[in-house]
């Protein structure tokens, strides 16, 4: 049963375009999600991970409605890999003959009850804990093996839609598919606008610039097209929910993701960034982090999120995956310190935990007592700033040792938050050492009160006074990794 919104959809704050407006409450995208299978997924109780969520004061959530993957080396087992038999698609599987996966094939001349009626058990509960829920509507194909478990190749349907090589997929030049992946896209949208918890992921990670294949122009086009029938569609049902995606990369002559266009166009209203090598935006290219790579890349990430706070629209660090696969204390510390990184330079952030699977619906016991009550303190302390008066980028803490990045956050006059950060690389025998530091820090003048807040347990204590107006030099708690210092202006 669809519950209609008393509200209208998640939209862009009004009073500041980085943030969004929930339920009349301002509101920040953060989450360790699962890996997209909420819904394909047959044995996964997503019920069980919704209340995780909002045990752990997680705002979002991400779902694939079409694609799934098979599993690689460094992409270990998801929920978003279901075993051929636990795959629902949006089309039934009715046919006499096989698909490539050895389960019948789809009919795309009908629509599949289960996945529908699934989505909106998922999309009610989603609802009613207040969770926000990403539909990502199609994807690349990345590789013959996954464009194989796609049930718009030919050899998985019954029309036989589809006989394309896996690149032509997410362009105009897809020959039938694109009939079906349009009216996909048309009923995923006319189903689910009635919640306004809903918003639209155009495409997971599109690319072009395969070598004999589409470029990504090509890629983009057909991008614009699949916008253009998500808009034609909100129209006609009389929702307004919002769109996110970026703009194609190209694979070859080597990496490179472009921004520039997804800021300045109109085909997207938030821009999904995954942070990787070759980032470009303002002509400048930024070493974001290698896939799977336990890279921290702090001086870089934390200069690039100061460069996109700048441009008009909201950015979500919508999958970063630079460390995910080793589900241990240092990929989860990595992931910590890249969180708190996004969302005190006014991104928001989506990591994938992939101790959540099928049976392990709230993760480990690992992941819950380190990642998962991170992120729960993370949330808790970004709750309690106005942030919708703040601005990302206040220089006031400075002189710090060489090895740690400050990201500042403040609401002028006020409240002063700097994050300290070790930003030494895993590869680096001294990182993680502890560290003792004076820094000088720069309020206005009025009467402060300074306090360390933990990221690791979410302690809190005040140690110092200080009055404002001139620089002063401040003893700094000695810390491991990360600390908080937060300034709150007491007269």
């Amino acid at each position: 049963m669809q519950t209609r919104a008393n509200h209208p959809p998640i939209s862009i704050h009004p009073e500041n375009g980085k943030y969004f407006l929930f339920r009349g409450k301002p509101t920040f995208l953060l989450t360790a999600t699962e890996h997209y299978g909420s819904v394909l997924n047959r044995p996964f109780d997503f019920h069980k991970y919704l209340d995780d969520l909002v045990d752990k004061r997680m705002t979002c959530t991400r779902t694939f409605c079409l694609f799934r993957e098979i599993a690689s080396e460094k992409n270990p087992a998801s929920t978003c890999k279901p075993k051929p038999e636990d795959y629902i698609a949006p089309w039934p599987r009715t046919g006499a003959k096989k698909a490539l996966d050895g389960q019948p094939q789809f009919d795309l001349s009908r629509w599949n009850d289960e996945f529908f009626e699934r989505l909106h058990k998922f999309l009610n509960l989603a609802s009613e804990r207040g969770i926000i829920v990403e539909l990502t509507l199609l994807s690349n194909s990345y590789s013959p093996e996954v464009w194989a478990l796609n049930p718009l190749r030919a050899e998985n349907n019954i029309q036989g839609v589809g006989a394309i090589e896996w690149p032509e997929y997410t362009s105009l030049k897809n020959g039938d598919v694109l009939a079906y992946q349009l009216a996909h896209v048309r009923k995923i949208v006319d189903e689910t606008q009635s919640y306004e918890n809903v918003y639209y992921e155009i495409c997971n990670e599109p690319g072009g610039g395969v070598a004999g294949h589409v470029t990504p122009a090509e890629v983009d086009a057909w991008q614009i097209q699949i916008a253009k029938t998500i808009r034609e569609e909100m129209k006609r049902a009389g929702s307004a929910h919002l769109i996110f995606g970026s703009e194609a990369f190209t694979y070859t002559p080597e990496f490179k993701q472009g921004l520039d266009a997804t800021f300045e166009g109109s085909m997207v209203d938030v821009v999904n960034v995954h942070p990787l090598p070759n980032t470009v935006l303002g002509g400048k290219a930024y070493q974001l982090g290698n896939f799977m790579s336990k890279e921290l890349q702090l001086w870089e990430l934390n200069e690039f999120a100061r460069v996109s706070y700048e441009r008009k629209k909201p950015v979500v660090w919508d999958e970063d995956n630079c460390a995910t696969m080793f589900r241990d204390e240092i990929g989860w510390t990595i992931h910590r310190k890249r969180a708190w990184t996004a969302l005190l330079n006014g991104a928001h952030y989506d990591m994938i935990d992939f101790s959540i699977q099928n049976g392990l619906e709230t993760g480990t016991r690992e992941a819950q007592k380190m990642l998962r009550t991170w992120f729960k303190h993370l949330s808790a302390f970004f709750a309690s700033i106005d942030f919708v008066h703040a601005a990302a980028g206040v220089e006031w803490v400075n002189e710090l040792p060489q090895d740690v990045v400050a990201t500042t956050f403040a609401v002028r006059g006020k409240d002063y938050m700097a994050y300290l950060c070790d930003a030494r690389e895993v590869t680096d025998p001294s990182a993680g050492s502890a560290i003792r530091a004076a820094a000088k820090v720069s309020l206005p003048a009025g009467k402060w009160q300074i306090g360390a807040y933990s990221p690791v347990d979410g302690s809190h204590q005040d140690f110092t006074d200080v009055m404002g107006g001139e620089p002063q030099t401040v003893e700094i708690p000695g810390f491991r990794h990360d600390l908080v210092i937060r300034a709150v202006r007491t007269d």
